[in-house]
């Protein structure tokens, strides 16, 4: 619509609205697929059955909250087609921000209150980890924050757009120029890795095992990764290159073989599935062949922060969107089997007992 309309820029920058919906969209796939592999979610988030998000709602708001974008961005561009000036118009996509911070802050027992004050104190013991107790909820948002990374820089460029009255002038670099800006974008960059290597360090203070040492290494691993990326893209030099190479590919290995073996209990050589484990929820194992494989592939998206691999006259933040969306659907996918290993093997530790309670009561009711 912009290129047609003639208002196409290559240097401005857009928000990131699809990332997270994308990210709540796959969410409610979770949903759908543990409901329908008898696997109690709600019991291992410890979720109120009334009061707890169903698919079918979480597809609802992300329909709807899509639909108000795209709106927003039909109206913001055919007013800028008819002569309207850009620092009216830019107002708008800053207006539908507010409006979404608006409906997560009311108060009022309208939009599922219970959820989003749910989240609100979740992503609360996040930012405070260090302080709050980890349960399972705030380990599995904490890990869904640690995709989101490139959302939450947009998310300061907008911040930093908006504040500093950059829309009135169009300036769109002037964020990029200053460098409390570029210290940030640092900061943003480690922020969902040290939240989680927080409650990694909590954990071992609180429970003794070791091993949460060695899952806070890998995300100190993921913080070096980012902090190389960052300074790369700031540097542009060949020993930052090199040293972009090195730590994403020690981080990658670490995090891969802590997704197969740790966090979804798989590559078990004396399992009676070999190369699996002894109890799987899906009948057809290839599924979790081509799942290993899947996410080995979307792990390797940093390689496009080094090779910068040109897709024809493609803009490169289609093609940084495009690599930011594959790796919450990497996300997605992960959650799934995460969750599949926690409710039969009780892999995370988070209850006292291994067995979990079937649903099927309540998705015989619902079905």
């Amino acid at each position: 619509m912009a290129h047609i309309t003639g208002m196409y820029r290559s240097n401005s920058d857009t928000i990131m609205f699809s990332l997270l919906f994308l990210h709540f969209f796959l969410y409610g796939c979770n949903i759908f697929m543990w409901r329908k592999t008898r696997i109690n979610y709600s019991f291992i988030f410890e979720l109120s059955p009334t009061k707890e998000l169903k698919y079918r709602d979480v597809f609802l708001i992300c329909t709807t909250s899509m639909t108000a974008v795209v709106g927003i961005l039909f109206v913001h561009l055919s007013l800028v087609a008819k002569g309207y000036s850009y620092a009216q118009v830019q107002v708008i996509p800053g207006l539908l921000l507010l409006l979404f911070i608006v409906v997560l802050l009311c108060p009022f027992n309208i939009i599922y209150k219970s959820s989003r004050y749910r989240l609100l104190t979740v992503l609360r013991n996040i930012v405070l980890s260090p302080l709050y107790k980890v349960v399972m909820l705030d380990f599995f948002m904490a890990d869904q924050l640690c995709s989101q990374v490139p959302m939450l820089r947009d998310l300061e460029y907008i911040a930093c757009y908006y504040i500093t009255g950059s829309y009135k002038t169009q300036d769109y670099n002037y964020c990029m120029r200053t460098t409390y800006y570029r210290d940030l974008a640092y900061a943003v960059s480690f922020l969902p890795y040290y939240w989680r290597a927080m409650q990694c360090a909590r954990r071992w203070f609180d429970e003794g095992h070791k091993s949460h040492l060695v899952n806070l290494g890998k995300y100190v691993s993921a913080m070096l990764a980012a902090g190389a990326k960052v300074a790369y893209e700031k540097e542009k030099s060949v020993g930052w290159l090199c040293l972009v190479v090195i730590m994403s590919t020690a981080a990658t290995v670490y995090q891969l073989y802590w997704d197969f073996v740790k966090d979804w209990g798989l590559l078990q050589f004396n399992s009676k599935n070999p190369w699996l484990r002894d109890e799987l929820m899906l009948r057809q194992k290839f599924i979790y062949f081509f799942s290993m494989g899947l996410n080995l592939v979307l792990r390797l998206a940093w390689l496009q922060t080094v090779f910068h691999y040109n897709f024809g006259k493609v803009d490169y933040r289609v093609t940084m969107l495009f690599l930011a969306a594959l790796e919450v659907v990497r996300r997605g996918q992960w959650n799934f089997y995460r969750l599949e290993n926690e409710h039969l093997n009780n892999a995370g530790k988070f209850r006292a007992v291994k067995t979990v309670p079937l649903p099927f009561h309540e998705v015989d009711e619902q079905d």
